[in-house]
């Protein structure tokens, strides 16, 4: 096997598979790389394996020996291990159980009326102003904001304090900012848990402090982890997926006409947008073979479901954008076990977005050349730094 190829992979363009990953797709569906740290990692990058290994329970988030483990980055939330080796599926199936309820699809689909209305406000906000608009600040952000705000029963006022904390917590690259902004969003947490034993509200923190058996501390890191998570993949997809859509005005031009389209569409712009490489973080809880390779007990195993979504082996021209595709299901929110308990409440954001952005805005275009964009590289989400537009 030649010698490990170094993380993060250069983007040349923003909608691009990232030239080294699509090598190595072309060579085979594991290789041994480097992290942007220095670790030796394994990446995983064939559809088949990478959903395989999702819903295994041979790999997991946590490690027998923390501080020894190989890191993907300095981000204190997803740079190393989480969580207790010998009782993380244990405590893994009570998360869920505690926060399963209250996301179901029937509940998320009772908040589309209040989803598409904030939708619309944001929209009503930068059509007022006028070109041209930055479409990341005017809607990718603030809508999922506003949305987990609402369900968790957040302030609005405090939404910037909370966004500050999430993206400090997310850096993969200042360690002691991470760190500070991880235990900042704690503390948030806990303050946001006392409120609502003392008045509780129809929110999901209310509804989890008055769960029998949830301590204030359990739900105050429950609550935290659903306000980053609710939000920033959001925000990415929110902001990619327009520029998808721009840097294809037919497949723009299909969904105007045919606005039935767009539940197809916010699937295959979920799986469309190129990676640099990287993907789901999971150390290896003993040894195993994955095509082949030997993997040893305790290895970084990355799961790329990036590159996995663009699997030629699955996804006929996986670099077209087609709103009529049909075929496998992406893995952009896991699969198994621990796909995305967000997933529904994403796709409905999605939606909203989508159809009342492409019917009001028939004429948005970028308002730089793509390949002027940026992408970001500190966070653990990445996605656009800004997405200027005109109309």
């Amino acid at each position: 096997m030649s010698a490990p190829v170094q993380l993060p992979f250069e983007q040349t363009h923003p909608l691009a598979i990232a030239p080294q990953l699509r090598a190595l797709l072309e060579q085979g569906t594991i290789h041994r790389i480097r992290t942007a740290v220095g670790h030796d990692a394994w990446l995983v990058t064939g559809y088949a394996q990478v959903r395989q290994l999702l819903d295994d329970n041979r790999l997991g988030r946590a490690h027998p020996d923390p501080e020894a483990a190989a890191r993907t980055g300095e981000s204190a939330l997803f740079g190393g291990p989480l969580g207790d080796f010998d009782t993380e599926h244990t405590d893994h199936a009570r998360m869920r159980s505690l926060l399963q309820p209250h996301f179901s699809p029937k509940r998320m689909r009772a908040l589309r009326p209040r989803i598409d209305a904030l939708t619309i406000e944001l929209l009503d906000t930068m059509a007022a102003q006028g070109p041209p608009a930055d479409l990341h600040a005017a809607l990718a952000i603030p809508l999922p904001v506003l949305v987990i705000c609402e369900l968790l029963g957040v302030p609005h006022e405090e939404r910037d304090r909370f966004r500050t904390l999430t993206q400090a917590a997310a850096d993969v690259r200042d360690r002691a900012r991470s760190e500070q902004g991880l235990a900042d969003l704690f503390g948030y947490g806990v303050q946001l848990v006392a409120r609502k034993r003392a008045e509780p509200g129809d929110d999901v923190i209310s509804r989890l402090c008055a769960t029998n058996g949830v301590s204030d501390t359990e739900a105050a890191g429950l609550a935290m982890a659903l306000l980053f998570a609710g939000h920033e993949t959001t925000v990415v997809q929110i902001g990619l997926g327009t520029l998808l859509l721009l840097d294809n005005p037919e497949q723009w031009r299909a969904l105007h006409d045919d606005p039935a389209l767009i539940p197809d569409a916010v699937e295959e712009l979920l799986r469309a947008p190129g990676k640099g490489g990287g993907g789901i973080p999971r150390y290896a809880r003993t040894d195993l073979e994955v095509d082949g390779v030997g993997i040893r007990a305790g290895e970084l195993v990355l799961l790329d479901n990036g590159a996995a979504n663009h699997d030629p082996a699955v996804f006929a021209d996986p670099d077209r954008v087609d709103v009529n595709r049909a075929g496998p299901a992406h893995l952009t929110f896991g699969h198994g076990a621990r796909y995305c308990l967000g997933a529904p409440l994403a796709r409905i954001e999605l939606q909203a977005v989508f159809a009342q952005l492409v019917a009001r805005f028939p004429t948005l275009r970028p308002a730089v050349d793509v390949d002027e964009l940026t992408l970001r590289h500190d966070v653990v989400t990445g996605g656009l730094a800004e997405l200027p537009v005109r109309w």
